[in-house]
């Protein structure tokens, strides 16, 4: 099969499913990772000839994307902020929301690596994942000390290959957050009752915050796909792991130490009462490129 016919084939078999943009991008992905062929070949090599084998591997990956299957989790990789990571249906696909998050944390960093700070800053990031976020920071990042957590083994067999991946250093944690009274970040299992002197200068999260109510605004593809163990809270307590971190970090934070959350945009000014509740100052809350209150900012 030729790249013309194939990119017909493909157009075609995808029209009643996706928008023409998406198919198109979705196209390009494919012949880049799969032919190593760039957008200007469709153009210049119309007749380049694919191999049997590949024309096969590309037909199931169009008939998995007809089932609404993310391509990110049929090519196992995507990119966030810059940087390789592999995804697989234990973590979910990062968003460029929280790339946005992250340039936050970023610019606060250097805010607080003041000259007379001689020892490491301390940052944790609580539900990591894939590791997207303390993986990104740990790359523009120096003398910080940078753990994470997650509930789930596999999620955190991903995120130490994305360490690896991208050769920085994380301490990474199993956890289940709403079952710690305190932190002990060199502890494998994350708790220790003595561990209250643990003290962190940054902790971030971007925990499960979709209610059930809000399933019929989620997307086929990201609804029958993702971890629903990452995405959704009750209904009567979608507040559940905000107030939990929000509790640890008043006990874990140092003084002016900072919490950063991504948000459910609908419960802005919810999260924000609940945080001014429990003691925090500070309290900013932003809107991220689609214009939905989606971060804030607090510190004790």
């Amino acid at each position: 099969m030729t790249l013309k016919n194939f990119k017909l084939f493909f157009t075609e078999a995808l029209s009643e499913t996706y928008p023409k943009t998406e198919i198109d991008s979705f196209f390009f992905i494919l012949i880049e990772e799969k032919l190593n062929l760039q957008r200007i070949d469709t153009v210049v090599q119309p007749n380049f000839l694919i191999e049997p084998n590949l024309v096969i591997e590309l037909k199931e990956i169009t008939n998995r994307l007809l089932k609404e299957e993310p391509i990110q989790y049929l090519l196992k990789k995507t990119e966030f902020y810059g940087l390789p990571f592999t995804v697989n249906k234990h973590t979910l696909i990062p968003r460029p929301e929280t790339e946005e998050l992250v340039t936050w944390c970023l610019s606060e960093i250097k805010e607080l690596k003041l000259p007379q700070l001689s020892r490491k800053l301390s940052i944790l990031d609580i539900g990591t994942g894939s590791g997207c976020i303390p993986i990104s920071i740990a790359k523009n990042t120096e003398n910080t000390a940078i753990s994470a957590i997650d509930i789930s083994t596999k999620a955190l067999k991903i995120a130490q290959e994305n360490a690896a991946l991208n050769k920085v250093v994380i301490n990474f944690i199993e956890l289940d957050i709403l079952k710690a009274k305190t932190l002990n970040l060199n502890s494998k299992e994350g708790l220790q009752e003595q561990s209250i002197n643990v003290k962190i200068d940054m902790i971030i999260s971007n925990p499960p915050y979709v209610r059930n109510l809000e399933k019929k605004e989620i997307q086929n593809n990201v609804l029958q796909n993702e971890p629903h163990l990452a995405l959704f809270v009750e209904d009567d307590n979608p507040l559940i792991f905000y107030t939990k971190i929000a509790e640890l970090a008043k006990k874990h934070l140092h003084k002016n130490g900072l919490l950063f959350f991504e948000i459910n945009q609908y419960l802005g000014e919810e999260t924000v009462s609940m945080l001014a509740q429990k003691g925090f100052k500070n309290i900013v809350l932003r809107k991220d490129f689609m214009g939905n209150d989606r971060m804030i900012k607090a510190n004790l």
